[in-house]
């Protein structure tokens, strides 16, 4: 069985209040991690991302099987629970959330992920970038659509605008990682909230990861960057890393002339 490490960091930024929340549970049958990142106002968002948060770990808590129908499921029952919470109170705002999942079962040693909205989940082996989620957001559409490149993502004016969104009317669009993925020792999964990647992109993830020795030591070494790039705008953060037993040992070479 591998040796699974969680780290956190969650942060207002410089908003009023921290409309961010995340949480993970853990056992011998299954483990749950789950990020979410709330909008709407007078703290509806950080209702929205605390009803998500809650909704995931309950249900899973409640039977810890790793597939991509139970994070289907998962997804579902966060919107689930978001939209009953608008329905009780009609007067409220119309508050929403992201949320991005990573469940691994630690007998089998596999994984399986799945996101709404822009809140990510990247998967690093070998301390290299081998999987990241792709946004449900209008300026990811356009991308995708050739109307520009990868760098709009962090720039666009309307990065912001989500396609599909937990509390959202009409159909819920989510995206899950499909059949499970063997993990292997060293892997480190990042999860995190778009306050902190916009301000970190995924070279310089890399490049971090590269002189951390745990998943701790890494998630501090991008927080400096996202304080450094902090801003009046700058918004809620939160990132959370999962290792999967001890990171692949960083090896120096020096070249002797």
């Amino acid at each position: 069985m591998i040796e699974l490490q969680t780290s956190y960091i969650t942060e207002t930024g410089r908003r009023q209040r921290n409309e961010d929340a995340c949480g993970y549970w853990s056992s011998e049958q299954g483990s749950c991690w789950v990020v979410s990142d709330g909008a709407g106002g007078h703290g509806s968002g950080d209702k929205a991302s605390k009803l998500v948060v809650s909704a995931v770990l309950g249900k899973f808590s409640a039977a810890p099987v790793v597939n991509e129908d139970m994070v289907i499921s998962l997804l579902e029952a966060a919107h689930t629970a978001v939209m009953d919470e608008k329905r009780a109170n009609p007067q409220g705002d119309d508050m929403h959330a992201t949320v991005a999942i990573v469940l691994i079962d630690p007998q089998t040693q596999s994984a399986v992920w799945g996101h709404v909205g822009d809140s990510r989940v990247y998967l690093f082996r070998q301390r290299v970038l081998a999987h990241q989620t792709r946004d449900h957001s209008l300026v990811q559409g356009m991308i995708d659509a050739g109307y520009g490149d990868s760098e709009m993502i962090r720039t666009h004016p309307q990065r912001s605008l989500l396609t599909s969104a937990i509390g959202n009317s009409g159909e819920l669009a989510l995206s899950v990682s499909g059949s499970p993925v063997v993990i292997q020792e060293g892997d480190a999964f990042l999860m995190c909230t778009d306050g902190w990647w916009e301000y970190v992109d995924e070279k310089t993830m890399e490049g971090l990861l590269q002189n951390a020795e745990t998943a701790e030591e890494w998630l501090q070494l991008m927080a400096v960057k996202v304080k450094e790039s902090e801003n009046d705008k700058s918004d809620n953060y939160t990132a959370m890393g999962i290792q999967a037993g001890d990171l692949e040992p960083v090896t120096t070479v020096i070249l002797v002339k």
